[in-house]
């Protein structure tokens, strides 16, 4: 690949300041790994001595907890946990150490509120609340759930009850209720707490009347507490049988912390639900404590004092990603509400003005400001910012294009990839590696990824099925109620017998690097040939005049064709001439099988609540099928076009 294609290159100084060299450089002097500045070499190292390479992470992170018994104690199946069987460990313990008056936590909120929260006033908070959960009668294995907004709170209530051993587990509050109730009646919480109401775009938002329905439909809550957000009191504090927080913030006095088995429950987390039920995913307290050091500290170069932020709600598992920061020492930021209000300056002021050395967003948001042509290089002192990260979806690389010319010029761009099933990645970000157009960088090292053929080949240079072929730390320790593991089996590990399957389409290259196409089950196939979705929707973007768009394949005659619904910017018609001029451009940028047989113009285009747009609904409405748990879907009623599409 030739070096005009590299948008940005580390220095060397830089490189030799980060704690990926301190880790690499400090195996070298152990006699464990001759590192010489290759990361790949690295990466191959990490995968052929598992045992060796997560041992070194867990003492590099300095993690507090009894590390005896084997590192690695393989197994026949992939499924079964496989990382540390005998070590005890607590999250909390390792998210609150060196409790000190540094800065833990800054808090935004929409309407201009700012809080900021130190290392030990943040333990002083979760020991209150973790003595009135004990004395309430929380038990290690009990669930905890909150309906709550991205602030301080959330991340208390949640600290709180990993400290004393119970699993937590969220909804954002821009959920409906029975979006809620789907998650968490299959979960049985015994502790439910619940904001009195959220802001968005200057509009306030009470629950009251929704809380009603999601107790109603809980028949195992022992305890219900409201978090006064919109006002002191709250009006859900007005139902009967409630807890107020106030009521919650007694006694400080720092209770044991419960060290469990390193894959005891930590989290249970959430499908997108659009096609069926959601399935609870659940996580482990010493892999996602494990893989998120390993991901700040050796691919995003975040270490103690670093102030780093992710727009994220608590719905999404970037909220969950996000929280384990504290425990590498570094300073989060929490943002609630909407990005761009009251424009589109709102997080990058609030990025110059705390001195953001970490900032992660969306691909969807990176977009969005370069349609909007907002350029905050020429607004904006970002010289404090190490590095960019985007997820959600693939970036395209206009989109890397737009970072380096309006937001920073010497900025590690690192485009992610993972997801809710493994609350991690398997590629991302290297502080020591080129960043080009359009690349994640490189696999994360301890995960053994490649890209098959549905042969179950590995190939190179070629779009496939994204695989993991051996265990990692992060896998899910199972689905919540799945007492057979058969559902856990059937999501990722039939298509391949044994072997991890994401559910991405995806190219892995010769430089180590990889491209994300889309999600492999809402591949295009016209002809017998898969396409990646993200490879039309980087096309049709770069028109002006089209804000979102997405491309769906229907069955016609013993084929499938391919139609593509534009929504039109502001002021904008979809015209016969930019009609023919999409495909044109599909035609000439991509292949004569990419060009869509049916182009439309839609006044909405449906996505989950974690904003990620449903491919799957709109191919559902389009073939007659029901779209279950329109709860999931932040914006539901646009699916009625679909349906009258149909028609």
């Amino acid at each position: 690949m030739e070096d005009d294609n590299i948008l940005w290159q580390p220095s060397v100084q830089r490189v030799d300041t980060t704690a990926l060299n301190g880790f690499a450089t400090q195996l070298r002097e152990q006699g464990i790994f001759n590192w010489q500045g290759d990361v790949h070499a690295l990466w191959r190292w990490s995968i052929d001595n598992k045992a060796s390479f997560w041992d070194a992470v867990w003492d590099f992170a300095q993690l507090i907890g009894d590390k005896s018994g084997p590192v690695f104690s393989p197994h026949q199946s992939m499924r079964v946990p496989q990382f540390f069987p005998e070590a005890r460990i607590n999250f909390t313990e390792n998210c609150l150490r060196n409790a000190d008056q540094r800065t833990a936590v800054i808090a935004y909120r929409e309407d201009g509120g700012r809080q900021e929260i130190s290392r030990a006033e943040l333990k002083a908070r979760v020991d209150r609340l973790a003595n009135w959960l004990s004395r309430a009668g929380l038990k290690a294995g009990d669930r905890v759930a909150a309906y709550m907004p991205n602030c301080p709170q959330t991340l208390e209530i949640m600290l709180a009850t990993a400290a004393l051993g119970g699993i937590f587990s969220s909804c954002s509050t821009d959920f409906g209720a029975q979006a809620v109730v789907d998650r968490f009646q299959q979960i049985a919480p015994k502790f439910l707490f619940a904001a009195d109401g959220y802001q968005y775009a200057g509009k306030s938002v009470s629950r009251h009347s929704d809380l009603i329905k999601i107790m109603s439909d809980l028949p195992s809550l022992e305890r219900v507490v409201v978090v006064p957000y919109l006002n002191p009191e709250g009006d859900v504090a007005t139902i009967d049988g409630v807890t107020r927080w106030a009521d919650t913030q007694g006694d400080e006095t720092p209770l044991p912390y419960h060290r469990g088995l390193f894959n005891d429950p930590l989290y249970i987390l959430y499908s997108s639900g659009t096609t069926g039920r959601p399935k609870c995913i659940t996580h482990g307290v010493g892999g996602t404590l494990l893989q998120h050091v390993k991901e700040y500290l050796l691919h995003a170069d975040i270490g103690v004092g670093d102030r780093a932020f992710y727009f994220t709600t608590c719905g999404w598992m970037m909220w969950n990603w996000l929280m384990t920061m504290l425990a590498v020492e570094a300073t989060i930021i929490l943002y609630d509400g909407n990005p761009a209000y009251p424009d589109m300056s709102r997080l990058w002021r609030m990025a110059a003005d705390e001195k953001l050395n970490f900032f992660g967003t969306s691909a969807k948001y990176i977009d969005g400001l370069r349609k909007a042509d907002f350029r905050p290089i020429e607004h904006f002192d970002l010289s404090h910012l190490k590095t960019i990260s985007s997820t959600g979806s693939p970036l395209a690389p206009e989109g890397f294009a737009y970072v380096y010319e309006a937001i920073k010029k010497d900025v590690h761009l690192a485009s992610i990839s993972g997801g809710t099933d493994i609350v991690s990645c398997f590629a991302l970000g290297s502080p020591a590696l080129p960043v080009r157009a359009g690349r994640l960088q490189m696999r994360g090292l301890g995960m053994d990824v490649e890209v098959w053929d549905d042969a179950g080949n590995a190939i190179v240079g070629q779009p496939g099925e994204l695989v993991c072929k051996s265990a990692f730390p992060s896998q899910p320790v199972g689905f919540w109620g799945d007492v057979s593991g058969q559902a856990y089996k059937a999501a990722y590990f039939d298509h391949f017998p044994n072997i991890w399957r994401h559910g991405d389409w995806a190219s892995l290259y010769e430089s180590g690097e990889m491209v994300i196409h889309g999600r492999s089950d809402t591949t295009l196939n016209p002809g017998g040939v898969r396409i990646g979705t993200a490879e039309i929707y980087r096309i049709v973007e770069s028109f002006p005049q089209i804000l979102e768009s997405v491309v769906v394949g229907r069955p016609a005659a013993d084929d499938q064709e391919v139609v593509l619904f534009v929504r039109m910017a502001e002021g904008q018609t979809l015209d016969t001439e930019l009609q023919m001029a999409l495909r044109q451009a599909i035609r000439d940028k991509a292949s004569p099988r990419h060009v869509p047989a049916l182009i439309a113009g839609v006044p909405d285009i449906p996505r989950t609540r974690s904003g990620k747009i449903s491919e799957i609904a709109i191919r559902n409405c389009l073939m007659g099928r029901q779209v279950t748990n329109q709860d999931s879907l932040q914006n539901p009623e646009a699916l009625d076009f679909y349906i009258a599409f149909r028609a």
